[in-house]
């Protein structure tokens, strides 16, 4: 899959950080994730962070337990026009998509504390939204970012040996938000989900969005 590198000012900070062009289809990034994780166990390559738009996509993580949260089941999301993945990281079934900014962070992890890597990686959508004027919080009992009782951003990762991180977040911006009513988003049914979008009320650029991310995300593991 083509790279197309974007510029920043967490690159001077050993932070290398990508933007895939177009719509990622799932599993070409998931390969590219898992060659980079490879490479990162032999570091040839920096810490880095990928910054995509999905096609259309379900996937499943390892906390669930059958399909019982994909809605209708998966013969009928596909025929939706999505498609779907049962994933190796952590956490429950979720839709990604056009107007979603992934992040997927290949790090080696400092300190080997995989609760603080997510409430850190929390604390950069946070930062975020705050940006823009949202108060954003993390659910004591959930992993993800939340903005009053709706969910705007998805985090579920994986840990490999040597303590290299993948997969990562998905912050809702203008996403079609009916795609999460075909299914139970991260098997919580108690809240519903929303986007920047929503909770503004206007449009906001993707790329805007992305900067901000950079700058948070860099400030918090690019040294």
């Amino acid at each position: 899959m083509e790279l197309e590198k974007r510029v920043s000012e967490a690159a001077e900070a050993a932070l290398d950080v990508r933007r895939l062009p177009g719509l990622a289809p799932y599993g070409e990034a998931w390969e590219m994730q898992k060659d980079m994780v490879r490479l990162r166990k032999r570091d040839e390559v920096p810490d880095t962070l990928f910054l995509l738009e999905h096609s259309p996509v379900f996937t499943v993580g390892r906390a669930a337990a059958d399909a019982s949260n994909l809605g209708a089941g998966e013969e009928y999301l596909r025929s939706l026009g999505a498609e779907v993945f049962w994933s190796d990281r952590g956490g429950d079934a979720t839709f990604h998509g056009p107007g979603q900014i992934v992040g997927y962070p290949i790090l080696r992890l400092k300190g080997r504390d995989t609760h603080k890597y997510l409430r850190d990686l929390e604390g950069v959508i946070v930062e975020v939204l705050s940006e823009y004027g949202l108060e954003g919080w993390h659910h004591p009992e959930y992993t993800g970012v939340w903005v009053g009782e709706r969910k705007v951003c998805a985090i579920g990762v994986k840990f490999s040996s040597g303590w290299i991180t993948s997969h990562g977040f998905a912050l809702n911006v203008s996403t079609d938000l009916s795609w999460f009513e075909r299914i139970t988003p991260c098997g919580i049914r108690e809240f519903g989900v929303t986007s920047l979008e929503r909770e503004l009320g206007r449009s906001v650029p993707l790329s805007e969005v992305e900067e901000k991310i950079v700058s948070c995300f860099s400030r918090r593991f690019g040294g």
